[in-house]
């Protein structure tokens, strides 16, 4: 089991949470927003080509936009694998968690 840093968890929470229109920008704003802490652009998407490669994430191309001069976003969604990923990302840190009182709170 690959082991997931603290920024593919988010982009995975965060690819949950925006379903279906994840992308790099509103990812780097959700993750931004609700865990407080900024990633540059490059960052942002080679976790998201890490992830890719783990098989824990899929990615499509939508259709061009006015907006965008023409260029077309890239979504992207977890996969089953990711989800299981994250889940047991997420028990780890809650059984590291366990017993800290208020210092983990």
């Amino acid at each position: 089991m690959k082991t997931l840093t603290l920024l593919d968890q988010g982009l995975l929470l965060g690819i949950i949470r925006l379903r279906p229109t994840a992308y790099g920008v509103n990812l780097r704003e959700e993750i931004a927003k609700r865990g407080g802490r900024a990633y540059s652009f490059g960052a942002i998407y080679e976790a998201l080509s890490r992830l890719e490669r783990a098989g824990f994430v899929t990615r499509s191309v939508g259709e061009p936009t006015q907006e965008r001069g023409g260029r077309a976003k890239t979504y992207f969604d977890i996969t089953a694998a990711g989800g299981m990923a994250l889940s047991e990302s997420l028990r780890a840190t809650d059984a590291l968690r366990a017993g800290l009182g208020g210092l983990a709170a």
